[in-house]
Parts: C-alpha cells; sequence; structure tokens
C-alpha cells in the first residue's frame, strides 16, 4: 500500500512542477506590451478556450497541489502504524539445530606412546 502511494505522490509531484514551470508570471503580459507584442496576443491562448490558458494551468495545479497534501498525510499517516522495534532481540528468530558428529573409534592396535 505505501509503495502505490510513493509512486503516485512521485508522479504528482513531477507533474506540479512541470505545470507551475510552463506557467507564466504576473508580470509577463506587460513585459509583452512594452515590446510591442500588444497587437494580435490573443490568438496565441485560444486552445485553452476563452479565458486563456492562466485559469486552466492554475486550476490544473490547485488540483495537483491538493493532491500532494493529500498523499502527503496519507503517507505520514502510514509511516506513524508500524509497530517500532523495541528491542534487537524482537526482531530475530533463532532457528538453530544442532547436529553432533558420530564418536571415531579409536584403533586399538596403536602403539604405546612414551609418557
Amino acid at each position: 500500500m505505501d509503495a502505490v502511494i510513493i509512486v503516485v505522490h512521485l508522479v504528482i509531484s513531477l507533474a506540479l512542477v512541470g505545470l507551475i514551470l510552463i506557467q507564466h508570471g504576473k508580470g509577463a503580459d506587460a513585459g509583452a506590451a512594452a515590446l510591442g507584442g500588444g497587437g494580435g496576443g490573443g490568438a496565441s491562448s485560444s486552445v485553452f478556450g476563452s479565458q486563456g490558458s492562466a485559469s486552466f494551468l492554475s486550476r490544473s495545479s490547485a488540483i495537483l497541489a491538493a493532491a500532494f497534501f493529500m498523499t502527503s498525510l496519507s503517507l505520514a499517516y502510514f509511516s506513524n502504524q508500524t509497530k517500532p522495534i523495541e528491542s534487537v532481540t524482537e526482531s530475530v528468530t533463532i532457528t538453530e539445530t544442532v547436529e553432533t558428529a558420530p564418536a571415531i573409534p579409536i584403533p586399538s592396535d596403536l602403539p604405546d606412546l612414551p609418557q
């Protein structure tokens, strides 16, 4: 569940960054009018409707920002739901099998060793 929310969160954040970067600043129209581009500038915004691209882009960025905050809050909620490990011994499970080797018989024909 966490992995799905993280992927959605990353996609939303990248889309939000891209959407904010393509928006015009508040002074962009004033600068274009001062440089002589004020005559026929209305045709470039006809793709997004009669109100222009500003309301479409700002509405889209507001929706993405709300989704970003929702995924941020859900990630914070789910990160607090896991039970913390209080001790190292609680996380280790010991399964130990001890095998004993068969006894090797000592041959009786060995010479006596000096002491």
